[in-house]
């Protein structure tokens, strides 16, 4: 993989090592993507983020990826953990998460990725979060069919394509108290070089209202107007974000 990077202010960047990593990295994702952006589809997949039993609910479910990460044919891990991390304001040598990215690699081939998930309800696990709530549960797979829908479609393209793997950013956000220092750039460079690494690898990510520009200054390139969500009309009052899907293509793409 791609050697850690060290950014302006103290900021380095790096896979996830341990835990208690995506534990801290959590309350990112809480403060970006819940208080600040107010992401509706965020909020619905991880019910309860500003409880200390949401928190650590939703902190468990990300080390369970974390640790049953999978490798492909060449023994590169599929799915990367990336951490932006500063120096601790509360001990001195000690450093806190400012920011996290996932960056998977997908494929329909094997050995080339992990495939995209074709059944929503069962790779959420909608029943764990929403016991018996059998309408939060219709509306979270209705929601994240929509959102992933033009992901899994370019991953099937690539099937047959000579390069049949793309790198796929799931997930990045920085902590608003450490926004404004590249932290974001930092994430995103990080798999632009890994993908170089990787053979060149397409890279492919849905952009928020927010995050799209630092995307486009990075050589991702809209693709058609935003994410169109299908839901059923008792939904259609519900706030969600606006996520446009965005695509890199690199010299063996």
């Amino acid at each position: 993989m791609s050697t850690p990077q060290r950014k302006d202010a103290g900021v380095r960047i790096e896979p996830v090592d341990r835990p208690e990593d995506i534990e801290q990295a959590f309350h990112c994702l809480g403060e970006a993507f819940g208080r600040q952006a107010q992401d509706g589809v965020w909020t619905a997949m991880n019910p309860g983020w500003d409880t200390p039993t949401g928190k650590a609910s939703g902190a468990a479910r990300m080390v369970a990826r974390w640790r049953g990460i999978t490798t492909d044919k060449n023994g590169n891990p599929n799915t990367v953990f990336l951490k932006a991390t500063v120096p601790s304001a509360q001990a001195d040598g000690e450093r806190t998460v400012a920011g996290l990215a996932i960056w998977a690699q997908a494929s329909c081939v094997e050995g080339y990725g992990d495939p995209p998930s074709e059944d929503m309800v069962k790779a959420m696990n909608l029943e764990e979060l929403y016991p018996g709530n059998e309408t939060e549960q219709r509306y979270l797979a209705q929601v994240m069919t929509s959102f992933l829908r033009k992901r899994n479609e370019v991953i099937k393209e690539k099937a047959s394509s000579t390069q049949p793997a793309v790198l796929v950013l799931d997930i990045c956000a920085v902590d608003p108290a450490h926004q404004r220092k590249g932290i974001a750039k930092g994430l995103v460079q990080w798999g632009l070089d890994e993908a170089k690494r990787r053979g060149d690898l397409e890279l492919i990510l849905e952009g928020s209202s927010m995050g799209r520009l630092v995307y486009a200054q990075m050589g991702f390139e809209a693709q058609g107007p935003d994410v169109d969500y299908i839901v059923d009309e008792e939904f259609a009052g519900r706030s969600r974000p606006a996520n446009v899907f965005m695509r890199r293509r690199n010299g063996n793409s």
